[in-house]
Parts: structure tokens; sequence; C-alpha cells
């Protein structure tokens, strides 16, 4: 991307010819300088990092290089290994002494203080500056060394930045407003938020100006705000995800699409490594502020590289907040709040409820919320309530859902029939666990619903932590409607209609759990 679009980086590369104890000619077969000449555009430099005199020479030249021309540059710098790995890798137990002896000849601080004497610094000053550095050093070892250590109670703080959207607010349903589908409220939240920042960006693979999103999701915004605002990637999740958290550091706003979850994989290292921990590690000083779209779940013959729910593996990245809108308004002010939010945020988008195309899906449709509506993450939302009498006469249970589940127990038979109080969980982190636990000491009993396997998911968890903090509330064990536990949802419609949950699936799983 840096070499594509000019963009003035200057890549420094350290190259000690040492991976712990694997040595460059058994781990590669080119160094970066020589593989950086596969890049069109590329200005490349390679220099000796025991030379502070030519290292300096050739920064400086890289320097002017980068900012006169706005073009990209690799540095490759050769230096010795001079001391151990770590304390637990020791350097002599895969090193030989003659190596060893040659390394410690090129060690920069040595030749440095040869190359200062034959400038002619004296000696003399040279001690002198050589203990001042030891004496500020041993300051600073002794001042951290007396420093406080953190306390037990701030183990959990700063997991999250704080956001500024706690509440609801906005019009969900403006009076004389427009009906949506889901696809086309998220497009318009989104052309709204490039609107309203200049620094906000858009980026993602076929994204652009040409196609706007496979699903047509960033339909004419390239057009609208600029190739400069809104542009296609690569084919590199790890790229379009890792690239956020530098956006975010320069106080850019970005807005990244991964276009199917099954694609996510390769993005996960940067998740996981980069973004969840930053506002941790750092005591709450570096947040990340990350909005990653990702259209999910099987629809229409998918098969297996473009069905995949992967709700399970995202909830375990602690420091990322997941989202899962199952209707246009919380599309939309789910979306706006996950921007609006300092923190990386996953929304996840069902591919199925996009147009409401599926059968029973018609609900997914509604009126636009106006442009300031914000719905806060953490919040459920209570889609169908259990009628009063079934409720007094102990008929009744509660469904905990989220995305295409929504419509599953919407078209369940007991539902129908006022015998279900239907809980879209809307955010799974963070999770609304007070609603969940007040919905089911109201009813006593509960069933959950995923697009996810049963085995091995966050449903599953869920599950468990209801069963343990509910148990004296609860009249019967709680149950569980997932797919099946297959390696991939078959392109076959036969083998995707009997992976997956259905309307059917659900009203036998709550007759069963209802007459308990």
């Amino acid at each position: 991307m840096a070499v594509l679009l000019k963009l003035p980086v200057i890549y420094l590369v350290q190259d000690n010819d040492w991976g712990i104890s694997a040595s460059g000619d058994e781990m590669r077969a080119m160094t970066a300088y020589e593989f950086a000449a596969g890049f069109k555009g590329l200005h490349r430099f390679e220099v000796d990092g025991s030379d502070f005199r030519a290292c300096y020479e050739v920064y400086q030249l890289v320097i002017e290089l980068v900012r006169k021309r706005r073009e990209p540059a690799l540095i490759h710098v050769r230096v010795p290994l001079l001391g151990h790995h770590t304390s637990g890798v020791r350097r002599e137990w895969y090193r030989g002494k003659e190596e060893l002896a040659e390394n410690q000849t090129r060690d920069p601080y040595l030749l440095l203080h040869a190359q200062l004497l034959e400038m002619g610094i004296s000696s003399d000053q040279l001690e002198h500056i050589d203990n001042e550095a030891r004496e500020r050093v041993e300051a600073d070892f002794v001042r951290a060394r007396a420093a406080e250590d953190p306390t037990p109670a701030d183990l959990e703080t700063h997991i999250y930045a704080p956001t500024t959207v706690t509440t609801e607010v906005g019009t969900r349903s403006p009076e004389g407003g427009t009906e949506v589908v889901m696809v086309d409220a998220a497009l318009h939240a989104v052309e709204e938020i490039l609107r309203d920042h200049p620094e906000a960006l858009l980026y993602g693979q076929d994204v652009g100006h040409r196609l706007g999103g496979v699903f047509r999701e960033a339909a004419t915004l390239a057009d609208k705000f600029g190739r400069d605002r809104v542009f296609n990637t690569p084919i590199q999740e790890a790229y379009i995800i890792g690239s956020t958290a530098g956006m975010s550091a320069v106080g850019t706003l970005p807005i990244v699409e991964v276009q199917f979850a099954d694609y996510i994989w390769p993005g996960l290292n940067q998740l996981f490594t980069e973004l969840s921990r930053s506002c941790y590690l750092s005591n709450g000083k570096w947040p990340v502020q990350s909005l990653i779209r990702v259209p999910i779940g099987a629809y229409n013959g998918g098969g297996p590289y473009h069905s995949s729910s992967v709700e399970s593996v995202l909830l375990n990245i602690r420091g990322v907040k997941v989202v899962y809108p199952s209707n246009a308004a919380d599309m939309k002010g789910l979306l706006k709040a996950a921007f609006y939010d300092p923190n990386p945020v996953v929304i996840l988008e069902h591919k199925g409820l996009y147009w409401s195309k599926v059968p029973g899906t018609k609900e997914a449709r509604t009126v636009e919320p106006d442009a300031a509506y914000r719905v806060p993450l953490g919040q459920a939302r209570t889609v169908r309530s259990a009628s009063a009498e079934a409720l007094a006469q102990g008929d009744s249970c509660v469904v905990i859902t989220w995305g295409m589940g929504v419509y599953w127990t919407l078209n369940s038979e007991p539902c129908k029939q006022g015998r279900v109080e239907l809980l879209d969980l809307r955010s799974l982190e963070p999770l609304d666990w007070p609603a969940i636990e007040q919905a089911v000491r109201r009813h006593g009993k509960a069933l959950v619903v995923t697009e996810e396997p049963e085995l091995n998911t966050f449903a599953e968890a869920l599950v468990g932590r209801i069963s343990r903090r509910c148990f004296r509330q609860l009249d019967a064990p709680v149950q569980l409607v997932g797919s099946a536990f297959v390696p991939a949802i078959g392109l076959s419609s036969v083998y995707e209609s009997s992976c997956l949950p259905n309307a059917e699936r659900v009203s036998q799983a709550l007759e069963e759990l209802l007459g308990w």
C-alpha cells in the first residue's frame, strides 16, 4: 500500500542475522534489502549499522528523499548480535566462540568511540560523557525500583477507554420516515459519518468507486467523498485491520471492511496483538479507535468460504467490542455508536438480513432513524414480550439471541402464541447481563439461539453462566439451539439447511422447554 499510494514511509529493518537460535541462512533465501527489489517504486538502502557516521549520512539522505518525493523507502541495517536474546536463552548455547568474538569487534559503541577520538574529541571529554550517562541510568534505575507497584484493584482498569455514547439518543422511528433495508441503513450511516467528519476514512476490498462493496454497502461513497477517503485495498486483512492502529494514532477515524467473516483470520494477529491491547498496556493512553465491518453468516448457498459465524473467536479477544444488529434501525444506531467509541469495535452484519430476502425476515426492514440516532453498546432490546396470561400461568420463557436467531424465534409457533419474550442482545461484548438476568428470573425458563455450533461457543458459555447465576430461579435446564458441529457449511443447499437452525427447530425446543 505504501508503494501503491506513494506514502512517505520509512521502513527501518535492523538485521542481526539471527532469529533466537536460527541463523539467517536457515530461515531465508534473501535479506530484506534483496526482497525489497521486487517492490516497484520502493527506494532501498543498505548500511553497516555498526558505523554511526555511515548510518547518520544514510538516514539524512533517506529522510530528505522521502519528504521531498513523498515516496517510501527501506533501510536495511546490518548489525551484530552482541547480547543474549533473553536471560533464559543464553548466546553461548547456540553460538560459537569465534562468531561471538567477531561480533564484539563490530560493537558500534567501541567503533564510535574510536571515530570520535580520530575527530579530535579528547579521552577526558568522552569519559565525562560516559560518566554522565552512567549516572543518569543508575539514578533512573533507582527511581524505577522505588516506584510503587500497581495494586490488584488496578488489574481491570483501562480495558476500554470511556465512550461518550452511554444512552440512546436521536429518533429511532421519525414520523413520516422512509422504510429501509439493513444494507441501506448502514450505507446511509457511513455517508453521514463521512460528511460530518473529514478525518473519517472508509477502505477495504472492493469498497472503492467501481463496485462500492460486493453487497453495495458502500455504493457511490467514493464518488461523493473522493478516492483519498474511500478506497480499495489488496486482499490483505492483516493490513486492513492492522493499519487502523496507525490511522487512529495520527488522528484519522478509520472504518474498514473485511469482505466476509471467513476472511478475517489473517487479520486476527493484528486485532489480538495490537488493537485489543493498546489501551490496556498503555494504561489508557493509547486506545485504538477502529470500526471493523464484517458481513457474516450463512446465506443463499455461500458455501464453506462465505458462510461462517465467528463471534466466539472474536469474543475471546479481550479489549475488542463486538456488536451484531438484526434490523435496519439497530444497524444505523449501533454503527454510529461504534464509530464514536474510542475502542476497536467489530460490527457483524448478517448477509441474510441485508435485504430481508430470506423468508420470515421482513421485520429487519424498519423506518430509518434520524442522523443523530445512537444505540449504546451493551444494551439489549426486547423484541417481543410474552402475554400477561402466559406469564401468570407459568407458560412463558425467554429466548436470548442475536442476528438471524431473532427471526427463527419470531417465526416459531410459541412466539406467535405470545408465550415467548424475545431478547435481542444486539451487543455481545459488552454484554447486557442485567437484561438477561431479569428476563430469566421473570420467566424461570430460558433458551439461547445461535447460528454458531452449539458446542464450544459463546452461546454454550452463556448457557452455563445463566445456569450458575440464576440457578435458584430456574424451573428447567437452560436450553440451546445452534448449528451442527461440522468443520464448514457445505455448498449444497441441502447441507446448508440441514446444518443451520430454523423456526421449526426453535419451535420444537421451545415446546419441550415450556412443557418441562
